[in-house]
């Protein structure tokens, strides 16, 4: 009836720091610039968050803060990327095609996008263009729309990113 569903990364190793610089990921300045022109890798870091997940009758019912509802989750990749550093933009627009026909919710609508957005120049453009090809597919008017990550904020806490980008867009609603 409840899930905690978190993420946990406090491992920082010599090898880590190797690997993301040998594939290019790593910022040089050591500082996440995402969705800048100036952005040049991730900045690595530490993290815990965790979530108490409920269906939505049932937090109602017991009286509980709802931050948020999630209406659907997806995830893919077309396999043809060049890499983890390289992300396609026909890959990223199906997968958010799914997230958002299993919604039902127009993604024309969305006036915060919470993105992977590591810093990296080639990632970061990606995920941009990705999410205006699915707008225009869309038929989005013209609006603004922020977009951001919460990496820009606490760098690139690997296996926790994932649920510290979903805590802060349910804490921006």
């Amino acid at each position: 009836d409840m899930v905690i569903a978190g993420g946990c990364d406090t491992v920082q190793t010599p090898f880590g720091y190797l690997c993301f610089a040998t594939a290019g990921a790593l910022s040089p300045r050591g500082k996440s610039r995402t969705f800048d022109a100036s952005g040049d890798g991730i900045a690595i870091s530490e993290g815990l968050a965790a979530v108490v997940l409920k269906r939505r009758a049932d937090a109602e019912r017991d009286g509980d803060r709802i931050y948020a509802v999630i209406r659907a989750a997806a995830g893919g990749s077309d396999g043809r990327s060049m890499g983890m550093t390289a992300p396609r933009v026909e890959g990223q627009v199906r997968t958010l095609a799914r997230a958002y026909e299993q919604a039902r919710f127009p993604s024309s609508s969305v006036e915060l996008f919470e993105a992977h957005g590591t810093g990296t120049a080639r990632g970061d453009r990606t995920e941009c263009l990705s999410l205006t090809a699915m707008l225009e597919r869309d038929g989005a008017p013209l609006q603004n729309s922020a977009i951001g990550s919460v990496k820009s904020n606490i760098g690139h806490t690997k296996c926790t990113a994932g649920v510290a980008g979903l805590m802060k867009a349910a804490l921006a609603l």
